[in-house]
């Protein structure tokens, strides 16, 4: 049991709604801020135990702001929390937030939990996310919950909408034109899914590279071949490669398999 998840079976404090399972999740991805001084922002505030379980997680050095839509809230605010009220779908609020914070080490999105709200939150607040630091989505479940707009492979849900994270954290190794390396690609370092949770890991990155060391175990076996035959096969690699890339242009599996 990790020092979250004590904290939250001891608590006597304001109120924490949470899925078990979370609790290692974030002490995997939170744990190297404990003791710094860290920003984090957390949409949605419930009942405000869980701003309370950050402060007491990461330390006196941390800066904790949190978001809500309910002006209740506003009065939960202490030491070294701030509360902003606001919808989280609401794109000028949120710009506004970005103007009056400064960048963020940690982001948590534990508000409505809509897809509209957590598409706008993250177009909106990933990039004010820092170098090295973490963009973590909960109860992404919704998803698949009609009643939050969700439904499987439904069109506009979250989950869908992310699965495009994961072309584009490769976009380096693409050869078509429709998949071009953007900023997401040169800022993401990792994508962690789990049940319910989304994590993205940043670090600026440069287009990676390969290299090779040590001795070969053996001879390539097409240095063995003759010249006649390595230009014969290079043919047929040419023709399968023409093939195939046609096969590529319609989004159908390879028609020669190699």
């Amino acid at each position: 049991m990790n020092d979250l998840e004590k904290y939250f079976s001891q608590n006597t404090g304001r109120l924490i709604g949470k899925w078990m399972h979370y609790f290692d999740i974030y002490d995997r991805h939170f744990a190297r801020f404990r003791d710094t001084d860290v920003t984090i922002l957390e949409i949605g505030i419930f009942q405000g135990g869980s701003l309370q379980m950050w402060k007491n997680y990461f330390g006196p050095k941390a800066k904790i702001y949190g978001i809500d839509i309910n002006p209740e809230c506003k009065a939960l605010e202490e030491d070294n929390i701030k509360i902003f009220i606001g919808s989280q779908s609401d794109r000028k609020f949120l710009r506004d937030i970005k103007n009056t914070i400064p960048p963020i080490d940690i982001l948590i999105d534990d508000g409505g939990h809509t897809m509209r709200q957590q598409i706008v939150t993250f177009e909106e607040l990933f990039p004010h996310v820092k170098e090295n630091g973490v963009y973590l989505c909960e109860d992404i479940h919704t998803s698949y919950w009609v009643k939050y707009g969700g439904g499987y492979k439904r069109r506009g849900t979250f989950i869908e909408y992310s699965k495009k994270f994961i072309d584009l954290l490769n976009a380096h190794h693409s050869e078509q034109r429709a998949l071009k390396v953007t900023k997401f690609t040169e800022s993401v370092d990792s994508l962690h899914y789990y049940d319910s949770v989304l994590v993205i890991e940043k670090r600026n990155r440069e287009k990676p590279h390969a290299e090779m060391t040590g001795q070969a175990s053996f001879q390539d076996p097409d240095e063995l071949r003759s010249e006649s035959e390595k230009a014969r096969r290079r043919r047929g690699r040419k023709f399968i490669n023409a093939i195939n890339s046609v096969a590529r242009f319609f989004r159908l599996p390879n028609i020669i398999k190699r």
